[in-house]
Protein backbone atom coordinates (compact mmCIF):
# COMPACT_ATOMS: atom_id res chain seq x y z
CA UNK A 1 0.00 0.00 0.00
CA UNK A 2 1.09 3.80 -0.85
CA UNK A 3 -0.32 6.52 0.36
CA UNK A 4 -0.09 10.37 0.18
CA UNK A 5 -0.44 12.85 2.64
CA UNK A 6 -0.63 16.61 1.91
CA UNK A 7 -0.64 19.38 4.56
CA UNK A 8 -0.85 23.10 4.13
CA UNK A 9 -3.82 24.13 2.73
CA UNK A 10 -6.02 27.03 4.40
CA UNK A 11 -7.28 30.51 4.07
CA UNK A 12 -4.99 33.30 2.21
CA UNK A 13 -5.91 36.90 1.19
CA UNK A 14 -5.05 37.34 -2.49
CA UNK A 15 -1.29 38.22 -2.76
CA UNK A 16 -0.28 36.33 0.46
CA UNK A 17 1.66 32.79 -0.02
CA UNK A 18 1.02 29.24 1.15
CA UNK A 19 3.45 26.81 0.87
CA UNK A 20 2.06 23.26 0.42
CA UNK A 21 3.68 19.48 1.25
CA UNK A 22 3.00 16.16 0.15
CA UNK A 23 4.60 12.68 1.91
CA UNK A 24 4.90 9.87 0.32
CA UNK A 25 5.24 6.18 2.26
CA UNK A 26 4.19 2.65 1.87
CA UNK A 27 5.75 -0.28 0.08
CA UNK A 28 7.95 2.12 -2.34
CA UNK A 29 10.55 1.31 -4.65
CA UNK A 30 11.00 4.27 -6.63
CA UNK A 31 8.96 7.27 -7.06
CA UNK A 32 8.86 8.98 -10.88
CA UNK A 33 7.00 11.95 -12.00
CA UNK A 34 5.44 14.17 -8.86
CA UNK A 35 2.68 16.58 -9.16
CA UNK A 36 0.22 18.91 -8.10
CA UNK A 37 -3.40 18.84 -8.75
CA UNK A 38 -6.06 21.00 -8.69
CA UNK A 39 -9.67 21.14 -8.59
CA UNK A 40 -12.30 24.12 -7.95
CA UNK A 41 -15.86 23.70 -7.81
CA UNK A 42 -17.96 23.43 -11.18
CA UNK A 43 -14.46 22.53 -13.02
CA UNK A 44 -12.47 19.62 -13.85
CA UNK A 45 -8.98 19.02 -12.23
CA UNK A 46 -6.14 20.34 -13.75
CA UNK A 47 -2.26 19.97 -13.81
CA UNK A 48 -1.04 22.84 -11.71
CA UNK A 49 2.70 21.70 -11.51
CA UNK A 50 5.17 18.70 -12.05
CA UNK A 51 8.69 17.56 -11.13
CA UNK A 52 10.52 15.03 -12.84
CA UNK A 53 13.08 12.57 -10.15
CA UNK A 54 15.46 14.38 -11.82
CA UNK A 55 14.10 17.62 -11.22
CA UNK A 56 12.88 19.14 -14.15
CA UNK A 57 9.84 20.78 -13.72
CA UNK A 58 6.54 21.46 -16.03
CA UNK A 59 4.15 24.49 -14.72
CA UNK A 60 0.42 25.23 -16.16
CA UNK A 61 0.63 28.77 -17.61
CA UNK A 62 -1.79 30.43 -14.73
CA UNK A 63 0.88 29.66 -12.23
CA UNK A 64 4.04 30.22 -14.22
CA UNK A 65 6.28 32.25 -12.18
CA UNK A 66 4.00 32.37 -8.93
CA UNK A 67 3.97 28.92 -7.85
CA UNK A 68 7.25 26.90 -7.54
CA UNK A 69 7.36 22.59 -7.07
CA UNK A 70 10.06 21.07 -5.60
CA UNK A 71 10.60 17.61 -4.14
CA UNK A 72 13.13 15.93 -2.05
CA UNK A 73 13.89 12.37 -3.43
CA UNK A 74 15.15 11.39 0.04
CA UNK A 75 12.11 12.21 1.92
CA UNK A 76 9.99 10.94 -0.77
CA UNK A 77 8.11 14.43 -0.50
CA UNK A 78 7.11 16.84 -2.84
CA UNK A 79 6.20 20.94 -2.22
CA UNK A 80 4.57 23.23 -3.95
CA UNK A 81 5.15 27.14 -3.10
CA UNK A 82 2.57 29.62 -3.85
CA UNK A 83 3.26 32.99 -4.30
CA UNK A 84 0.79 35.95 -5.41
CA UNK A 85 -1.98 34.01 -5.03
CA UNK A 86 -5.09 35.30 -6.64
CA UNK A 87 -8.88 34.22 -5.46
CA UNK A 88 -9.07 31.94 -8.95
CA UNK A 89 -6.67 29.82 -7.31
CA UNK A 90 -9.24 28.64 -5.12
CA UNK A 91 -8.88 24.67 -5.08
CA UNK A 92 -9.08 21.45 -3.54
CA UNK A 93 -5.30 20.29 -4.04
CA UNK A 94 -4.47 16.74 -4.65
CA UNK A 95 -1.05 15.45 -4.86
CA UNK A 96 0.02 12.92 -7.26
CA UNK A 97 3.33 10.41 -7.88
CA UNK A 98 3.91 7.41 -10.13
CA UNK A 99 5.03 5.24 -7.26
CA UNK A 100 6.84 1.81 -8.36
CA UNK A 101 6.10 -0.69 -6.14
CA UNK A 102 8.25 -3.06 -7.40
CA UNK A 103 5.34 -5.00 -8.78
CA UNK A 104 3.84 -2.36 -10.56
CA UNK A 105 3.82 1.23 -11.66
CA UNK A 106 0.70 3.48 -11.03
CA UNK A 107 -0.63 6.29 -9.87
CA UNK A 108 -1.02 7.52 -6.53
CA UNK A 109 -3.36 10.26 -4.96
CA UNK A 110 -3.87 12.08 -1.69
CA UNK A 111 -7.04 13.27 -0.04
CA UNK A 112 -6.51 16.58 -0.93
CA UNK A 113 -5.94 20.13 0.97
CA UNK A 114 -8.52 23.36 0.34
CA UNK A 115 -6.43 26.50 -0.68
CA UNK A 116 -9.43 29.21 -0.41
CA UNK A 117 -8.07 32.79 -1.19
CA UNK A 118 -10.24 35.89 -0.29
CA UNK A 119 -10.12 39.02 -2.36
Amino acid sequence: QVQLVESGGGLVQAGGSLGLSCAASGSIFSINDMGWYRQAPGKQRELVAAISSAGNTNYADSVKGRFTISRDNAKKRVYLQMNSLKPEDTAVYYCNAEVNTGWDVRDYWGQGTQVTVSS
